[in-house]
């Protein structure tokens, strides 16, 4: 049996090994005010993470994750760009699966406030996806890359209104919901209730003004065309990809159809591999997957990347997390992307790799 105090070791190694890199230790509390964490993700994260009362700070809650208080340190302390490492514990709330553990290990190495440009954050993701394979050189994990900015570009190039496109990329993160989105603005909307009777006495949580530009909305959306079949046919199919990377490239520009935006960001991924393959990573050895990561990380922005074994959770994941730094620094774009290893499954594998 794997002991808490090995898999420590495994962890204080890792760390060691990107702190060799130029990364600075970040050791957050274990206890986290709830409020930032609140305004991040909305009550939902309550479902996730332990939740606790000070009597003289308020509502805390045991550390869920590094990357939120790393982030907001770094802008409370107006850093250049910087390289991150830390080591330990996490707490998630397991409701619906008792095999998965409530409390566990990350490591992990981040670049935040490097340049805005697309050139610099290509270099900073292909170092922190070569750092973290580097680290992982020897065992038996198999490397997964995705990249959101094809599916938010196609989505952004509907012909729908924007409230359409807005709702669409803020339920991509939910599979099943998004889709549902997608059959609704396919099929004509139902029937718009008629005005309420002003001469019954209003009762209910809503008042009339509400209840008004409610319709209002439900008319608009009566009136709007429905979203074109080729166009939903697209989306699906770029959804689906599942390939070795460079044939990822060429898939998602068989399916654009000829759409520049789509092909562009094909070309990001195609740079991407290159700027891989600069750092002795072969292209071919790693899988593309369009929806990688869809329903876990809900705070990326564009390349997002995963490292995996059989029978073992995810040895280690990341990617770029531009919205969550903006939304943290209020509205200023500080280009951070970085990833997490699970010391655990680390440990395990280099058992079997012995």
């Amino acid at each position: 049996m794997t002991v808490k105090s090995d898999i420590r070791a495994e962890a204080n190694r890792l760390r060691a090994a990107f702190e060799a890199r130029g990364a600075e230790t970040f050791e957050p509390q274990i206890l986290q005010p709830a409020g930032a964490l609140l305004n991040l993700y909305g009550e939902e994260i309550r479902a996730r993470a332990f939740v606790t009362q000070d009597p003289l700070r308020g509502e805390m809650m045991l550390r869920p994750d590094f990357t939120v208080p790393l982030v907001q340190a770094h802008i409370d302390h107006a850093r250049a760009e910087t390289r991150y490492t830390y080591a330990g514990e996490i707490f998630r709330r397991q409701e619906d699966d008792d095999t998965r553990p409530t409390e566990y290990m990350q490591v992990g190495f981040e670049i935040i406030g490097h340049a805005p440009s697309a050139d610099a954050e290509i270099a900073a993701d292909a170092e922190v996806f070569a750092t973290i394979a580097d680290t992982l050189n020897g065992l038996p994990v198999t490397g997964t890359i995705g990249d959101f900015n094809v599916l938010t570009t196609a989505i952004l190039g509907l012909d729908t209104p924007r409230r359409r496109k807005d709702a669409l990329l803020r339920h991509l993160w939910r599979p099943p919901r998004f889709k549902a989105l997608l059959d609704r603005f396919s099929r004509p909307a139902p029937p718009v209730p008629a005005p309420a009777d002003l001469n019954i006495p209003h009762v209910g949580l809503r008042s009339p003004v509400e209840i008004e530009t409610r319709l209002a909305l439900l008319a608009e959306e009566a009136e709007t065309p429905l979203l074109k079949s080729v166009e939903v046919d697209r989306l699906m199919a770029l959804m689906a990809i599942r390939s070795t990377a460079p044939a990822a490239v060429d898939d998602i520009k068989r399916i654009a159809g000829g759409d520049e935006d789509i092909v562009d960001a094909a070309r990001g991924v195609e740079a991407l591999l290159d700027a891989l393959a600069a750092k002795n990573i072969d292209p071919a050895t790693l899988k593309f997957e369009a929806s990688y990561g869809l329903t876990a990380l809900e705070y990326y922005t564009g390349f997002v990347f995963g490292f995996s074994a059989p029978n073992l959770p995810t040895v280690a994941t990341g990617g770029r997390y531009d919205l969550l730094t903006a939304t943290l620094s209020g509205g200023r774009r500080i280009p951070a992307v970085g990833g997490v290893i699970r010391p655990d499954a680390a440990l395990a594998l280099r058992g079997t790799a012995k």
